[in-house]
């Protein structure tokens, strides 16, 4: 039976949305956050594993401190307090993926509390987001339900575990509830993870690639009458994998909520799944709290006590983040917000500053990339950095277009070759032979041709309307097959008939 939806515009007017939103980042250490075992993507099942990781009695962990120090660039980052001293917990609960029976993490003692993080939307007002924590656990490994005809546990024939990933560290940031947002709601929540995802990648903690899992969002929604009101029961949306998703969960769970509601029935506090074939989300478990998970401080670990020396040191060497090296390019470049915005919503920053930096001028780097390869990358449902083309290769294509030796038309030709795998542009204008004719010679014989084929665009010309020269122009570059400098033609024009 098809879930009953509240149309969106209808369900904000008329209930205020509240969000939760706890961000998982896996940590791009070398080993395990507890013990030795190696890290790293694609692995046959269970084959970086150790006692430890695999929970046998008698293991005992140890732990990473480069996870530890990753924890707090991530906590500066967030402009979160760091703990003078903190302790590991253990999260109990019974899962196959889970070998111990319980989750090392952090509960009433995490590493960074307090903290804040400016959302930029799309047209450019800052949304802030306050966060209550962020704390170090460690994952779980991977279920692998086989039979069923969508992946899940219901009606799978089996499951098969993967202890690989078990024992991964992972930083999770939780944030307050987040007030305010109306019904602008959704955008908040995806704009949110997106800058979630360039500052880990900003302070090099993690690869930060949803498609992986190495970033998963857990997403709350409630509802309730008025701002003023009483905080509403909550729905937590589990493991949400990209930001169109988390947008597309937020606003479904806003419609059906509200369609739950007006029925006169209670949201039931759950968790939900998400499906990405329609954006809809379905009932999981009933929303276990705190207390169900029987929290007591870890025995085998003692507190962690980053110095404060250590804290300022790792303070001092944080790379600049997203919003400053946005502030700062923005003016280096000279755009205006609009078309920063842009630039930023197509993903395009770190390429134009590499084509920048390669030689371009910021205008001409930003002409192709959000021109003609935007094109071509929507065309071939592509993001702009999988097309095989580099910022050093637009940087020599706009170099041969100020030099003279091709002109724009010409240039899209080159890129073609480029993208083609023929070379770099110089390569493929040699080969294609695409330079711009330079030689007044050939020019001057093209126009010539022009000029007696049209006569009566000629007699325009001369008695003061050069309105008309554009077709003298045209047939030229017909003549050459595009490879005309049409200013060099224009003045030649001139001259022949004056």
């Amino acid at each position: 039976m098809a879930t009953k939806l509240v149309a969106y515009d209808d369900a904000v007017k008329r209930y205020d949305p509240v969000l939760g939103i706890e961000v998982h980042v896996e940590l791009g250490t070398k080993t395990k956050m507890f013990c030795a075992a190696e890290v790293s993507f694609g692995a046959d099942p269970n084959t970086q594993t150790t006692p430890v990781s695999l929970g046998l009695p008698g293991a005992l962990p140890v732990v990473n401190g480069k996870g530890v120090e990753y924890a707090i660039r991530i906590g500066l980052a967030l402009n979160c307090s760091i703990a003078e001293t903190c302790r590991f917990a253990r999260k109990n609960y019974f899962y196959p993926d889970v070998p111990k029976n319980f989750q090392t993490s952090q509960y009433d003692e995490p590493i960074a509390y307090d903290g804040w993080l400016d959302v930029e939307l799309e047209d450019g007002e800052i949304f802030r987001v306050e966060i209550e924590r962020a704390h170090m656990e460690e994952d779980a490994g991977k279920n692998t339900h086989v039979g069923g005809a969508d992946g899940r546990i219901q009606g799978a024939d089996y499951s098969l575990v993967d202890y690989n990933r078990a024992g991964i560290p992972l930083v999770e940031i939780v944030t307050k509830p987040i007030e305010g947002a109306g019904d602008r709601a959704p955008e908040v929540a995806r704009k949110y993870v997106e800058t979630l995802r360039d500052i880990f990648r900003a302070l090099d903690v993690s690869e930060a690639r949803m498609e992986r899992g190495n970033v998963r969002a857990d997403v709350n929604v409630s509802l309730r009458p008025t701002p003023q009101s009483p905080l509403g029961t909550r729905t937590e949306t589990k493991n949400v994998n990209s930001f169109r998703s988390v947008e597309r969960a937020v606003r479904f769970e806003i419609g059906r909520q509200a369609a739950v509601l007006d029925a006169g029935e209670k949201v039931v506090q759950e968790t939900r799944h998400f499906h990405e074939e329609d954006g809809t989300t379905s009932a999981g478990r009933i929303k276990s709290d705190a207390d169900d998970y029987r929290y007591f401080p870890e025995p085998d670990l003692v507190p962690v006590a980053p110095s404060r020396a250590w804290v300022e040191e790792i303070r001092a060497a944080l790379p600049e983040l997203p919003a400053a090296r946005r502030r700062r390019l923005l003016g280096e470049w000279g755009f205006t917000d609009v078309e920063m915005r842009d630039v930023i919503n197509a993903g395009a920053i770190d390429l134009i500053e590499a084509t920048v930096a390669a030689g371009a001028t910021p205008a001409g780097a930003r002409k192709w990339w959000m021109g003609e390869l935007a094109r071509r990358a929507n065309a071939d449902e592509v993001s702009l950095e999988a097309l095989s083309v580099t910022p050093a290769q637009i940087a020599s294509l706009e170099s041969l277009i100020a030099d003279g030796k091709i002109n724009d038309k010409l240039a899209r030709q080159v890129l073609d070759g480029v993208l083609a795998g023929e070379g770099d542009p110089a390569e493929v204008v040699a080969d294609r032979g695409l330079e711009v004719v330079s030689d007044d010679g050939p020019l001057l014989a093209a126009i010539d041709a022009a000029l007696t084929a049209q006569p009566d665009i000629v007699e325009k010309i001369r008695s003061g309307n050069l309105g008309p020269i554009g077709a003298i122009i045209g047939s030229v570059m017909k003549a050459t097959k595009g490879q005309a400098d049409a200013k060099r033609v224009r003045e030649l024009v001139l001259e022949r008939i004056g």
